[in-house]
């Protein structure tokens, strides 16, 4: 054998002995290059490690939300978001533990009582709060306290106060989470058809609303809905929050329907009444002559007192949403609700829309005009000597006050407080009546209640 072939022949076996002593390698050893290999390959995969040294001190923010084809992600951000409603939901006390605090509150009252207030100094109450629990302890600090002074010259606060705060408190919590259970997206606002169902399922829990028909249920569903939408959504965007459903006072409203009792008086007067909602339906179906289930503009030119003029009427049908030239019931809800609250931001903001027809953004003396014209023919009809538009446009800058004195803008009418009698002045022949008599109608009522207190 030569000795070329005895070299690579020892060349070869010291090669062997080397890769068969690299291949013993423990499990730990083999855990440690898996997860290195794993490292290297999914930072290649995620755009490498060319990151800024800020990563590693400033915590992720923003978290994306789970595409529709993402199935497994969307389950399991409804589970945890579910978890995390019913954990929030045991940290509210419940009706055992607000009697307990109750009976502790009237133990450490601290005499003498104001009126028929039971009352407590500070050191009573930091008492009750050690004794309360963990749950109340939120409710038991120097700020709370502080918000409940009320004059009390020995410097205590009222036990009915307080515990009415509480109560509060935990019914803004519990119907919070109760939102948010119907909040589908999980971003903290309910669109249409999520408050639909909230409000849906509501009702079999509204004594009030027990003569309502099954049959009527979607029509009160959407008599409701339009209100918090109308006066909460101004922009359209089809969502509102959950706090400004909770900062208004339409839940309050909506939720005193469990009270039995509720007056007649009450009831006309709430907009979620099952008397409110049949009296604007059935307004709808009384203008509704052709029982197509849609309004035209002839229809509709019958509402209320039926003095809408035609100049106002052309407009809605050109803003509003309507199908081949008919309103449906949704888009009327919005009219009706704007007309009815004219003194509201929301509503002003609906009749300006229609009042400026070239979405300058303000109404001009020519806008002015536009509109007047029509009372004033509205006037002839019926017999009347037409007012001069010159001193109607007088009166109406007066009241405004605008910043322009050439312009109004919708935030002139809001800040003057005087936007509902302009848009009555100049939509409406009745309400222009009612602004031009004013001082006549005020002499009858002094004089009928004059006439009350002789008998």
């Amino acid at each position: 054998m030569s000795n070329d072939k005895i070299v690579q022949w020892k060349d070869l076996l010291k090669r062997r002995l080397e890769s068969s002593k690299k291949a013993v390698k423990t499990e730990e050893e083999k855990k440690e290059e898996e997860i290195s290999l794993f490292t290297k390959y999914y930072t290649e995969w995620r755009g490498g490690e060319k990151r800024d040294s800020s990563y590693k001190n400033i915590p992720r923010f923003y978290y994306r939300l789970p595409a529709e084809d993402e199935v497994l992600l969307q389950k399991l951000r409804e589970e945890s978001r579910a978890v995390f409603l019913q954990r929030k939901s045991r940290e509210l006390l419940d009706n055992e533990e607000l009697q307990n605090l109750w009976f502790l509150l009237d133990k450490h009252q601290v005499p003498p009582m104001a009126g028929e207030e039971a009352m407590i100094n500070y050191d009573s109450f930091l008492k009750v709060g050690e004794k309360a629990g963990a749950k109340c302890k939120q409710f038991f600090t120097a700020r709370v306290y502080a918000k409940l002074l009320n004059g009390d010259p020995y410097g205590r606060i009222s036990i009915m106060q307080f515990f009415n705060y509480v109560m509060r408190k935990v019914w803004l919590h519990q119907t919070r989470i109760g939102l948010s259970l119907y909040d589908v997206a999980g971003q903290g606002y309910l669109r249409e058809s999520d408050l639909e169902n909230y409000i849906l399922e509501l009702i079999p829990t509204l004594p009030q609303l027990d003569g309502l028909e099954k049959s009527f249920y979607s029509f009160y569903v959407c008599t409701a809905v339009r209100k918090f939408f109308f006066f909460l959504d101004p922009l359209r965007t089809g969502k509102i929050k959950i706090q400004d459903i909770l900062a208004c006072s339409f839940l309050d409203d909506l939720l005193e329907l469990r009270d039995e009792e509720l007056s007649k008086e009450s009831q006309e007067s709430n907009w979620f009444s099952a008397p409110s909602a049949l009296r604007v339906y059935g307004q709808y179906l009384n203008l509704d002559k052709d029982h197509n289930g849609m309004l035209s503009k002839e229809e509709l030119s019958r509402y209320g007192t039926g003095t809408l003029t035609d100049v106002f009427l052309d407009r809605v049908y050109q803003e509003c949403l309507t199908y081949d030239g008919e309103m449906d019931y949704k888009t009327y809800l919005d009219f009706v609700l704007a007309l009815e609250n004219r003194k509201e931001p929301a509503a002003l903001q609906y009749i300006f829309k229609l009042l400026d027809m070239e979405n300058k953004g303000y109404l001009n003396v020519f806008a002015l005009n536009y509109f007047f014209r029509a009372i004033q023919e509205q006037m002839k009809l019926h017999g009347q000597e037409p007012v001069s538009f010159q001193d109607v446009k007088d009166e109406i800058f007066d009241m405004v006050k605008p910043k322009d004195p050439y312009k109004i803008t919708l935030q002139d009418l809001v800040t003057s407080s005087q936007g509902d009698t302009v848009s009555s002045i100049l939509i409406d022949l009745n309400g222009f009546w009612t602004y031009e008599n004013r001082e006549v109608l005020v002499a009858n009522d002094n004089d009928s209640s004059t006439d009350l207190d002789d008998t």
